[in-house]
């Protein structure tokens, strides 16, 4: 198991809902004995940011500025690519009478849904990248390339299995694009994970065509949205992780470069 996404994870963990607010709602229960007026304060904050997080409008709210930046193609990125580059979105664990495996998990698999659509529209080769960092036997881009063949019809090209993380899956891909002469690619994953993807691909020299696979933000008005639900508070977690991700490459390798 690689040790730093190991602890990037960890200490992510304490940073995203709900984890975040129950640690402020501890925080403030203890300040109380001191600081009663601040110790209150915190912990109703801490619940209502909770509640209103957990509906689809708080976690739209958040979501909604990501997604956006996923622009529509034009006539002139979809000429110049010369590849499809599918980043992969977790695993799954399935229990059989043979005993357990891994196959793709959901996002993944809307991912090369949305792969396989395009690649059927553009015969262009496809790159599947996505390791293993949590000691997994197969890496992901492996699952990733079996299920694209078996679902969908489509054979991967190449098949990038060291990545452990957003800024790794465009590193190592770059490298095996450049073997191949490829300047521009279309990139496959969800609306609000692509601007941080878009953004490692770019920084390494790599400029692409986004190709949303999903989108979770809605624009419908129901009283019915405003109900809080796991769903949308899972939304959240990845929108406010999608949000420190940009920030942290932003600090980490802008001023590394």
């Amino acid at each position: 198991m690689s040790t730093y996404w190991l602890i990037t994870n960890a200490f992510a963990a304490l940073l995203l809902p709900p984890t975040v607010f129950i640690l402020l709602g501890v925080i403030g229960w203890l300040l109380t004995r001191r600081y009663l007026y601040i110790g209150r304060t915190l912990i109703i904050s801490s619940i209502m940011l909770l509640l209103a997080l957990s509906t689809d409008p708080g976690s739209g709210w958040i979501i909604r500025p990501l997604e956006q930046q996923s622009l529509e193609l034009t006539a002139t990125e979809k000429n110049k690519s010369q590849a499809i580059v599918v980043l992969g979105g977790g695993r799954a664990r399935v229990a059989s009478s043979q005993g357990d495996y891994d196959q793709v998990g959901p996002i993944t698999l809307m991912r090369l849904r949305a792969a396989a659509r395009l690649q059927r529209q553009t015969h262009l080769p496809v790159l599947v990248t996505g390791g293993a960092p949590d000691a997994a036997g197969e890496s992901e881009a492996v699952l990733m390339a079996r299920s694209l063949k078996d679902d969908f019809g489509v054979e991967a090209r190449w098949v990038e299995s060291d990545s452990i993380d957003t800024y790794q899956n465009a590193t190592l891909s770059a490298q095996l694009l450049r073997k191949e002469n490829i300047q521009q690619i279309f990139l496959v994953t969800d609306a609000i994970h692509m601007p941080r993807a878009r953004w490692a691909f770019e920084h390494a020299g790599l400029p692409v065509a986004p190709v949303p696979s999903q989108f979770l933000a809605s624009n419908d008005f129901q009283l019915a949205r405003f109900i809080p639900n796991a769903q949308s508070l899972k939304n959240s977690h990845y929108a406010i992780h999608e949000w420190l991700g940009l920030l942290g490459y932003s600090l980490r390798y802008a001023v590394a470069d």
